[in-house]
C-alpha cells in the first residue's frame, strides 16, 4: 500500500488544513474543534471515524450523562445489597442467593427497525444477548417491547411483520425463550417504531467477568464472523439523529445478523470462560471495533496497539475507517494472555469460529493502531470511550402541557364534558370494544411465533403477568421478569410516567410470586436539542431515580434513546422499566387467569375516579388529556408485601394486576387464560369507593390486583392484607358455567354476562384481521 493514499497520524499533523467530513460523520462543529484541541493536530481519517461513533448520542449518552447519575446518586446501601455489578459494564449482575447470580439489561434498536425491520429487530437481539454472554453468563431468556404506529396505517404491516419475525427468527434460532414482553400501537410511533429487547443470563458469583484490558503484553484477539460494510455509522448517524424525509436511504448503516454464528459464539464464549483462558471479553456491538478497542483500554491499567490489517474482512475493498465502524454482527474482542493463546485457539478451533490475534496490550496509556504498517491512530482511549462531550442542554416544561392537562376526563367535570356509558348495555358494548381494540386485544398473532418454552425452564410465560425462568433445577430457585411502559401517560406527565411504568414492572413481578429486586431501564425521548423533549428526558430520569429509591430496587443498567422524532414530531415519552424478582421456588409461581371454579375473587386495593390517559379514553373518545392515575408508591409496597408473601404461602391460586383498561380488562384476561370463567358484583366496591358501575369497571388507578384463593384460604388472604393495611374486597366467586348452566362466561351483576367465546373471538380476531 503506497503511503499516499493513507491518511497517517504524521500526515495529519503536517496537513492541517485538510477539510475534514466531519459533519457527515455526525460530529458538530464544536465536537470537532475539540478532537484537534485533544490531538493538538487534526485527526487522522481513521481518528475521526473513530472519535464520530464513539463521541455519537447512542455511544456517548453526551446529552443524558449529567442526569443519568441520579440513579447512583440516590441508590442507598440497602439497594445495593444484592448488587454484583451495577452501572458502567455491559449488563449489570444481581446476587439471587445459593452463589447465584443474573445478569439483565434492555437495550434499544428503534431506528434500524424502521429502515430494515427484520434485520433492526433481529441485530436488537443479537446484540442484547452478546451483551450478556460478555459477562460470563449464559443468555436463558429474552424479551421485547415493540411500538408501533396506528394499526391501520399503510406503513404499520411493513414494519410489524419485519420486526416480529426479526426477533422471533432470530431468538427461536438461539434457542432462547422469548417470556414475555409488550405490543403497543399509536401514531406517535408511526414514523419512528419503538425495537426494545431485553436479555436475561446466569451465572455463579465466580464466573463474573468485566471487560478490561490489563496486563501488558497480553493478546488482542477478535474472534466471531468477519468483518464487513453492514452498519457502517449505525450508531453515529442512524441511532443518532431525527429521521428526515429529505436525507438518503439509511438501509446500508443496518447491520445483518446471523443467529447460527451467534449460538456458536455462545457456547465457544462459556467454554473459553470456563477453560479460564480469558482475562475479558467485549462484544463488538455499535461503534464496532472502534468501542472494543478504545473501551477495553480505557478500562484497563495501561494501553493498546492493534493491527488493522490483521482484522478477517469479508469485503476486501474496505478501508481502515470503515474497518474501524463496521458494525458487522457476531464478533467480540477477548484479552488472552500469550502462555493461554494455544489453548485458546484450541477451542476456537472446536467450534470452528475464526480467530485473529490483532494485537496487544501495552504500558503507554495510548490507543495505537497501524495499517499495513502506517500509524493511523494514536489517541488516549479515555478521549474516545469516557471522557467525550458531556452536553448541559437547555430545557423547560412545555407551554402546550398546560391546555393538555386542562382537558381531562376524569372528574365531575370531565363526566359532563365527556359523557360516559351508564346502562348495562353500554357498559357490556364498552367491554367488547376495549378487548378488542389493538392495545388490549391479544397478542398471540404475535407471541405465537415465539417459542416460549425452549430450554424446559419456563415456569410462566406471556400473557401471564410476569415470565419466570428456573435458575437451578434442584432447588427450584429461579427469577421473574416484568416489563411496562405507558407511553400516554408520560405525555402527559413524564416524571409520574417513568414511575407509572416501574410500579406495574414491580406489581407484575410480584403478582407472579416474586420479590422485586433490581431493574434495567430504556429511556426512549425525542430530540434533545429541542427544549420539550430534553425536558422530557430530565423528569423521565428523575421519577424513575425516585422511585427506585422508594421502591429499594437498583437500576444496574440500561439505555437512553434519543433523537425519536421523525420531521417535528417527536414519539411519546417512553420509559421502559424491566423488573427482576426472585422466587426461591418457581413451582410456587402464580399465573394471572383462574384455574378452577368456586374460587373467591378478591380485589386489592383502592379505585377512583383516574381516566385520564387511560384505555377507555384512548378507544371510546380517541382523547389524551388530563393526568395520569396518581403514583402512590407507599402502597405499590403495600401491596407487593402481600402478593409475595401469600405466594409463599401457597394462597392464591391466580394474580392479576389492574392497569390498562382497568377492572374490566383484568377480569376480562383472567378468565380468558384458562377459560374459567367468573360471576362477580361491583356495588360493594362502588359502595366503599363512592365510584359508579362505569369507573369501577375501566378506572386505572394503581396499587390493585385481583387475587383468586381457595374459599378455606379466604380468612389468611384477609389477614394478611390486614396486617400490611391493604384494603381487600371480595367481588365473587369462578365459575366453569354461567346462569345458563352451560357456556362459561363473565358475569358482572345485575349489569350484564359476556360468554367467554365472545369475548375470545373479540380479542383474537383484532391482529390477524390487520396483519394476516
Amino acid at each position: 500500500m503506497s503511503t499516499d493514499s493513507v491518511d497517517t497520524v504524521e500526515n495529519a499533523a503536517a496537513s492541517p488544513d485538510v477539510e475534514q467530513p466531519f459533519a457527515e460523520l455526525g460530529l458538530k462543529a464544536d465536537e470537532y474543534a475539540r478532537i484537534r484541541e485533544l490531538l493538538g493536530r487534526r485527526p487522522s481519517a481513521a481518528e475521526l471515524a473513530m472519535y464520530s461513533v464513539m463521541w455519537s448520542e447512542h455511544c456517548s449518552y453526551k446529552s443524558s450523562r449529567k442526569h443519568l447519575r441520579l440513579f447512583g446518586e440516590r441508590q442507598t446501601p440497602a439497594m445495593r445489597e444484592h448488587l454484583l455489578v451495577g452501572i458502567g459494564q455491559n449488563a449489570g449482575v444481581v446476587d439471587i442467593g445459593d452463589g447465584w447470580a443474573v445478569t439483565f439489561k434492555v437495550e434499544s434498536h428503534n431506528h434500524p427497525s424502521f429502515v430494515e425491520p427484520y434485520q433492526g429487530a433481529a441485530t436488537g437481539v443479537g446484540g442484547i444477548v452478546r451483551d450478556i454472554i460478555s459477562m460470563g453468563a449464559r443468555p436463558v431468556a429474552v424479551m421485547d417491547q415493540l411500538r408501533f404506529g396506528a394499526i391501520d396505517h399503510p406503513d404499520t404491516a411493513r414494519v410489524v411483520h419485519g420486526v416480529v419475525a426479526g426477533v422471533g427468527g432470530y431468538g427461536n434460532c438461539l434457542g432462547l425463550p422469548n417470556i414475555g414482553g409488550e405490543t403497543v400501537f399509536d401514531p406517535s410511533y408511526q414514523g419512528n417504531p419503538l425495537v426494545n429487547a431485553l436479555c436475561l443470563g446466569v451465572l455463579r458469583h465466580e464466573d463474573v467477568h468485566l471487560a478490561n484490558a490489563t496486563g501488558v503484553g497480553n493478546l488482542v484477539v477478535l474472534f466471531g464472523a468477519r468483518t464487513g460494510g453492514d452498519g457502517i455509522g449505525g450508531a453515529s448517524i442512524l441511532a443518532s439523529e431525527t429521521f428526515d424525509d429529505s436525507k438518503p436511504s439509511k438501509r446500508p448503516s443496518v447491520q445483518v445478523g446471523d443467529p447460527f454464528m451467534e449460538k456458536v459464539l455462545i457456547e465457544c464464549c462459556l467454554e473459553l470462560f470456563a477453560a479460564g483462558v480469558v482475562e475479558a471479553i467485549q462484544d463488538l456491538g455499535a461503534a464496532g471495533i472502534s468501542c472494543a478497542t478504545s473501551e477495553l483500554a480505557a478500562n484497563g491499567d495501561g494501553g493498546m496497539h492493534v493491527d488493522l490489517e490483521q482484522v478477517l474482512l469479508r469485503d476486501p475493498t474496505l478501508t481502515a475507517g470503515e474497518i474501524l465502524m463496521s458494525e458487522s454482527q457476531e464478533r467480540m474482542m477477548a484479552i488472552v494472555r500469550p502462555d493461554q493463546i494455544e489453548a485458546f485457539l484450541a477451542i476456537t478451533t472446536k467450534w470452528d469460529v475464526e480467530t485473529a490475534v490483532i494485537g496487544e496490550v501495552t504500558d503507554d496509556g495510548r490507543l495505537t493502531i497501524d495499517h499495513f504498517g502506517h500509524r493511523i491512530v494514536d489517541v488516549d482511549p479515555r478521549t474516545v470511550a469516557l471522557d467525550g462531550p458531556v452536553y448541559d442542554r437547555p430545557y423547560e416544561r412545555p407551554q402546550w402541557l398546560d391546555a393538555l392537562n386542562a382537558d381531562s376526563v376524569s372528574g365531575t367535570a370531565g363526566a359532563a364534558a365527556y359523557p360516559r356509558p351508564a346502562t348495562p348495555d353500554e357498559l357490556r358494548a364498552t367491554v367488547l370494544a376495549l378487548v378488542s381494540s389493538p392495545n388490549l386485544a391479544s397478542k398471540a398473532w404475535v407471541t405465537d411465533q415465539y417459542d416460549r418454552f425452549v430450554q424446559g425452564n419456563t415456569a410462566l410465560a406471556q400473557p401471564d403477568d410476569a415470565g419466570v425462568v428456573r435458575v437451578d433445577e434442584t432447588t427450584g430457585l429461579g427469577v421473574a421478569l416484568a416489563t411496562d411502559a405507558n407511553g400516554r401517560y408520560a405525555q402527559l406527565d413524564p416524571y409520574a410516567g417513568a414511575q407509572l411504568a416501574l410500579a406495574e414492572a414491580y406489581r407484575n413481578v410480584a403478582a407472579a410470586g416474586a420479590r422485586p429486586l433490581a431493574v434495567t431501564d430504556c429511556l426512549n425521548i425525542g430530540s434533545p436539542e429541542r427544549t420539550d423533549s430534553m425536558w422530557q428526558l430530565v423528569q423521565v430520569i428523575e421519577g424513575m431515580a425516585d422511585a427506585c429509591q422508594t421502591l429499594e430496587v437498583p437500576v444496574t443498567g440500561g439505555n437512553v434513546s434519543l433523537y425519536n422524532t421523525t420531521g417535528d414530531t417527536a414519539i411519546h415519552p417512553t420509559p421502559v422499566a424491566g423488573v427482576l424478582g426472585v422466587l426461591d421456588d418457581v413451582a410456587r409461581a402464580v399465573p394471572s387467569g383462574w384455574t378452577a371454579p368456586g374460587e373467591a375473587i378478591w380485589l386489592l386495593g383502592t379505585t377512583h375516579d383516574e381516566l385520564d390517559g387511560s384505555a377507555w379514553a384512548d378507544v371510546a373518545l380517541h382523547h389524551l388529556g388530563g393526568r395520569p392515575p396518581a403514583v402512590d408508591l407507599a402502597a405499590e409496597r403495600r401491596l407487593a408485601s402481600v402478593l409475595v408473601q401469600a405466594a409463599r404461602d401457597e394462597l392464591p391460586d391466580a394474580s392479576h394486576d389492574l392497569s390498562e383498561g382497568g377492572l374490566a380488562q383484568a377480569l376480562v384476561e383472567a378468565c380468558l387464560r384458562y377459560g374459567m370463567g367468573a360471576r362477580v358484583s361491583l356495588q360493594a366496591l362502588c359502595d366503599r369507593d363512592d365510584v359508579t358501575p362505569f369507573t369501577a369497571l375501566f378506572s386505572e388507578s394503581t396499587a390493585r390486583a385481583l387475587v383468586a384463593v381457595p374459599v378455606a384460604a379466604e380468612q389468611r388472604l384477609v389477614d394478611l392484607c390486614a396486617a400490611h393495611g391493604v384494603r381487600a374486597l371480595r367481588l365473587g366467586e369462578t365459575a366453569a358455567t354461567g346462569s345458563d348452566g352451560q357456556t362459561p362466561a363473565l358475569e358482572v351483576t345485575d349489569l350484564f354476562t359476556l360468554p367467554l367465546a365472545e369475548l375470545r373471538a373479540a380479542s383474537e380476531a383484532t391482529l390477524p384481521n390487520h396483519f394476516g
